[in-house]
């Protein structure tokens, strides 16, 4: 039995992901303008994170004041990037802490959404935290690199070696788009995906 023909007869669930700053917030958002309900990872990592979370008293007690924000109980979520992002073990660390709770959050909203058709799961880390496996196809969302550097540099106020370390800590995205179902190509304004995307959402491929 293919992969695809697991799912015959089952939700559709879309599996969304990509490099950062490729353009997958705005898929999203388009996917949620058809009806479709996007559960999404980043969200849920970032509320994992909230002040009193367990897992921001861990980043805090293993950090201390480095991380602690000066205007809240919270983190200094910049301060966090940058240890996190700068050490590959400090990064492995910070997601054995999220990606179980992150997976959590996936399955409750899952059985929310149970009586749905189509659902959409928005999550950067889609192959490497084997998420994958929730997901009846994958699309990867694509941009030439240089564009996604200066969509990085310009959206969160980066250098260009800090914009380097964050999208070499994911696959590249060739890796993911060979895994992948179907291949979003964002060429900067909507008219050169959104065509792409109705198709697939409309017109998807066939079971083998």
């Amino acid at each position: 039995m293919s992969e695809r023909q697991r799912w015959e007869g089952r939700q559709r669930r879309i599996g969304l992901t990509g490099g950062i700053a490729s353009g997958k917030s705005s898929v999203g958002h388009f996917l949620e303008q058809q009806g479709i309900a996007v559960l999404d990872a980043d969200l849920y990592a970032h509320e994992a994170l909230a002040p009193g979370t367990p897992a921001t008293r861990a980043v805090l007690e293993r950090y201390g004041v480095k991380v602690q924000s000066e205007l809240s109980e919270g983190l200094d979520r910049a301060a966090l990037g940058s240890i996190v992002f700068n050490d590959p073990q400090e990064r492995t660390w910070l997601e054995s802490q999220l990606h179980p709770l992150v997976r959590q959050r996936f399955d409750q909203e899952l059985q929310t959404h149970v009586g749905e058709s189509v659902v959409a799961l928005m999550i950067p880390l889609l192959f490497e935290t084997g998420l994958e496996s929730l997901c009846s196809e994958v699309w990867v969302v694509y941009c030439s690199p240089t564009q996604q550097r200066q969509r990085l540099i310009t959206r969160n106020q980066l250098s260009l070696e800090e914009a380097e370390q964050r999208i070499r800590a994911q696959w590249p995205t060739d890796r993911k788009i060979e895994l992948a179902d179907s291949v979003i190509e964002n060429r900067g304004f909507p008219q050169s995906w959104t065509s792409q995307v109705r198709e697939l959402l409309y017109a998807p491929p066939q079971l083998d």
